[in-house]
């Protein structure tokens, strides 16, 4: 996710493959703060997940490879990107994958839990 003014809503559709694509309120004040919803998206079954600002955004790659779209509203800046453990147990998530078998970036190996940043 992006935050401040950097802050993006993304469609995002696989062309080829299949993931689970995650995502998560972060819109303090917001009914379903800290929430999430989880679809898989794949080549075959065509369907698209609109991330809205204020939403954190996964994904875990089902299939060898995955190619993604994403049409966003707004340009990445490196410098105003933020996120919490993909694993995080107050979030609740089934990435449909045990935790032991990812391969999780170095970077999001060092993200805080969704409290230590959203309180």
């Amino acid at each position: 996710a992006q935050a401040g003014e950097h802050a993006q809503a993304k469609l995002v559709r696989v062309m080829e493959g299949t993931v689970i694509d995650v995502a998560v309120d972060a819109r303090p004040g917001s009914e379903t703060f800290g929430q999430h919803v989880a679809v898989e998206l794949s080549a075959e079954n065509n369907l698209q997940l609109f991330v809205p600002r204020g939403f954190l955004h996964g994904f875990v790659v089902l299939s060898d490879t995955a190619t993604f779209f994403y049409k966003c509203d707004n340009f990445y800046n490196r410098e105003s990107e933020c996120g919490v453990k993909f694993d995080d147990p107050a979030l609740e998530i089934d990435w449909g994958i045990p935790a032991a078998e990812l391969i999780i970036s170095d970077k999001d190996q060092i993200l805080p839990t969704f409290k230590e940043v959203f309180g």
